[in-house]
């Protein structure tokens, strides 16, 4: 989108994980441990903990805390117990809504967002109905502010580490990759001590949708706040344009 400023979300987005940092590091873990579980404690042969461990630290999880969670994981049988379930559905006016949520009870947790999303007028769909509108990606968002690397030199750096697109907004630059790159670009550009304001295998709409009523506006930001409050939620992924 032309003048959309993907920073500006960043910074919504971190100025609201600030304030519960403690729930951030709590739902890093989780996942780091099912990542161990699933593939290992070696993120140079385990892709999915590559990409927790970028995500971690970009959300300055201090590196103890993160190795520690991963020893832990090693050791520790009771993390097999979580199961990944996603959940697919419409918020006000057909915006697309995406769940992802890591479980011990799935009964709980269906209930849980079910509820979420009848409280602020929306509705849970069928597994597919809005994910084809979304294009699972790497994205790394990167403070102009913060990065002293000219824009040309930094988007060489990005494409040859195996980043699929590069684009300067206003006040930042986004590096695009596909989710199996990921790991392989954010290394190359930590390796150059580029700060990232955020990076992360994440959802992207294809198209964003406009809410222009005060009631849909806030029966949206209802359904955003309970799925935060939720402590089984690990990602959610929308196509309204804030």
């Amino acid at each position: 989108m032309s003048g959309h400023s993907k920073f500006a979300n960043i910074k919504h987005k971190k100025e609201k994980n600030d304030a519960a940092k403690g729930k951030i590091f709590t739902i890093i873990g989780r996942e780091i441990a099912v990542a161990v579980k699933e593939g290992g404690p070696d993120p140079s042969n385990n892709y999915k903990l590559a990409t927790v461990i970028a995500k971690a630290k970009a959300n300055n999880m201090p590196n103890d805390t993160i190795d520690r969670s991963i020893k832990k994981a090693a050791g520790d049988g009771n993390t097999a117990n979580y199961e990944s379930i996603s959940y697919e559905g419409y918020g006000p006016s057909g915006t697309a809504i995406i769940v992802e949520t890591l479980t011990d009870n799935r009964n709980r947790t269906a209930a849980n967002v079910r509820a979420a999303f009848s409280k602020g007028n929306g509705n849970i769909g069928t597994t597919g109905c809005v994910s084809f509108m979304f294009d699972k990606k790497g994205q790394i968002i990167i403070d102009k502010e913060e990065c002293e690397m000219d824009a040309d030199d930094l988007m060489m750096l990005a494409l040859d580490a195996g980043a699929d697109d590069f684009a300067e907004e206003e006040d930042s630059y986004e590096v695009l990759t596909s989710p199996e790159d990921f790991p392989a670009v954010y290394e190359a550009l930590q390796k150059e001590g580029i700060e990232m304001a955020s990076a992360e295998v994440t959802m992207l709409p294809q198209t964003y949708v406009t809410l222009t009523s005060e009631s849909d506006i806030k029966a949206m930001n209802r359904i955003l706040d309970l799925l935060d409050e939720d402590d089984d939620v690990q990602n959610v992924y929308h196509n309204w344009d804030e």
